[in-house]
């Protein structure tokens, strides 16, 4: 199971709007109602059984982040290092609170990289970095690896709208993305390619009532909607899944 149908905004003709919008972000589990009381628990969410398998994790009102991840039951277990992962702002000097909860710890922060490394129940990767005045902690990026980052920026901006913006290490970044619930969707420059469906994924609402706009602009068909499912399953150029939902009318 995937995140539920949204409605998407209405377009007018040649209004310019992009041809979808950010929608949910969803992860892949061997025990989705572990790992999803993990994520609800470190968010400060809800955890909502979906009486199929499935958890769904439900931000709070106020509360960084999207409205919900959506927590799928899957049997193989995580096989490579995660390509899409979060980045979160801590409430404390350390993350002692992420670790109580069940998190493990990877990397300490060092010369290079002054942030800590961890790893969820199921072993997903994120970055937890240290408290600052002007954020509220939680959630504050989506982070992406890519081989071509500046391409996979434009593309994306292309398809959600926004503008990209890159720094001086070869990352590029979505900024103002339609229906993007953090500041920055980066994409980090990565020497490997993209090899085993990804862990997580996130999945857009559609301007149209087909997927073609994205197909014309450079998406790759993974599965049509069927007696299943009501979606597209859909791959950017890199190879990162996402799902589609048409409007509902």
């Amino acid at each position: 199971m995937t995140s539920a149908p949204g409605r998407a905004p209405e377009r007018l003709p040649g209004d310019g709007l992009p041809p979808a919008r950010f929608k949910d972000l969803c992860l892949d589990a061997v025990d989705p109602h572990a790992l999803g009381d993990f994520w609800a628990r470190i968010l400060h969410a809800d955890l909502v059984d979906l009486r199929d398998g499935d958890t769904r994790v439900d931000g709070r009102p106020g509360r960084p982040g999207p409205e919900s991840i959506w927590v799928n039951r899957v049997p193989e277990p995580r096989a490579r290092k995660t390509r899409v992962h979060l980045d979160l702002r801590l409430r404390r000097s350390d993350p002692a609170d992420l670790l109580a909860a069940g998190a493990r710890l990877v990397r300490e922060p060092d010369d290079e990289a002054r942030w800590w490394v961890l790893a969820d129940p199921d072993g997903n990767e994120f970055c937890a970095f240290a408290p600052r005045s002007d954020t509220v902690p939680g959630p504050f990026e989506l982070v992406v690896d890519a081989r071509d980052a500046i391409a996979q920026a434009a593309w994306w901006a292309g398809v959600v709208g926004g503008r990209v913006e890159r720094d001086r290490n070869g990352a590029a970044s979505v900024v103002g993305a339609t229906g993007f619930p953090w500041a920055y969707w980066v994409f980090a420059p990565v020497t490997e390619p993209k090899t085993v469906k990804n862990r997580m994924h996130w999945d857009v609402d559609l301007t149209d009532d087909d997927c073609a706009a994205l197909l014309d602009a450079g998406a790759t068909l993974l599965r049509e909607p069927d007696d299943d499912i009501d979606w597209w399953i859909l791959a950017d150029p890199e190879g990162n899944e996402f799902c589609a939902f048409a409007p509902q009318r």
